[in-house]
């Protein structure tokens, strides 16, 4: 019985080490480092662990294995709007790059997911965004409808007008009313707190419509406005993929992310090692050879799998 009773206490330990792990994890998730995150959560078994290992895969582009491991998550949590939800987008990157009959299973199963996920939070904004999203952007045949994204909007309106606005935005895209997307873009910004998030948003729809000049305005408002914003250091990434995109001042998009990767609010919306390949790309275009191969170091020291980092595309 003793005996029995040590490796019980021996097992509990275990499990307690382990999951005391998975914080520090997540913090390693946010700050880029990928592989300091799945070191962290080695042989963790439990549903945040494994939600965690599907997001640090997500980031890094892995998508099968970031659907199998949010398949696990589930299986073990089904009651968990978010890890139904990463399941839902993980599942989504896959159908983008998946062949047409592929992709139509798939993308019944996105809907599925992100509908389970609205429906056991209610309040979970993201879910419902990412569910609006896919309903604006997909064909009927899978579920979508702008009528539906609608309903989803007038329902994030209760309790989180910035993402209603934003919704609202992509539908009048869609339907090429870019009048009524633009004033919900600016109605989005006056709304967030942190208007550095909002001004990168502004000038997506303004990179999208080619109206360059106001494009780069919107990208130095949010530039400022993130300098003030410790918390809003992601919009410096934003502003500089909307650069990158219009092929518009690399100088800038570079002095943005390394802005970005010098804040200490990074996350994985934007993985640093992302924004480190982005900035070698630039360094390239802007004659900076050693420093683009400093910066493609970097993003291998963070995750020594990100096959852009190792071949230089992305």
């Amino acid at each position: 019985m003793r005996v029995l009773a040590g490796l019980l206490l021996t097992g509990a330990i275990f499990a307690s080490a382990q999951s005391a792990r998975e914080p520090q994890a997540n913090a390693a998730l946010q700050a880029g480092e990928a592989d300091k995150a799945l070191a962290l959560l080695s042989g963790n078994g439990s549903a945040q662990a494994d939600n965690l290992r599907c997001r640090v895969f997500y980031a890094l582009e892995q998508w099968d294995r970031a659907v199998s491991e949010c398949e696990r998550a589930v299986k073990l949590d089904s009651q968990n709007s978010g890890y139904h939800m990463w399941l839902a987008r993980a599942v989504g990157e896959k159908a983008s790059r998946a062949s047409f009959l592929s992709a139509y299973g798939l993308g019944k199963r996105v809907r599925t997911e992100f509908e389970e996920a609205a429906r056991l939070d209610p309040h979970n904004a993201e879910a419902l965004a990412d569910l609006g999203e896919f309903y604006y952007s997909a064909p009927s045949v899978i579920g979508g409808g702008l009528d539906k994204a609608e309903g989803v909007a007038a329902q994030l309106s209760g309790f989180d007008p910035v993402r209603a606005h934003q919704l609202r935005a992509r539908i009048a895209e869609e339907r090429k009313d870019y009048g009524t997307a633009e004033r919900e873009w600016k109605q989005a910004l006056a709304a967030n707190p942190h208007s550095a998030l909002g001004w990168m948003e502004l000038a997506g729809f303004y990179r999208r419509r080619q109206r360059w000049a106001e494009m780069e305005s919107a990208v130095r408002s949010g530039d400022n406005a993130a300098a003030r914003d410790k918390r809003a250091g992601v919009a410096f990434f934003n502003g500089a993929s909307s650069l990158i995109q219009c092929k518009q001042n690399p100088a800038l998009a570079a002095k943005l992310l390394e802005e970005y990767l010098a804040a200490s609010t990074k996350t994985e919306e934007a993985p640093a090692f992302e924004a480190h390949v982005r900035l070698a790309r630039l360094n390239d275009q802007l004659g900076q050879p050693a420093a683009a191969s400093r910066e493609r170091a970097a993003a291998l020291a963070l995750a020594h799998d990100y096959k852009p980092a190792q071949d230089g595309k992305h």
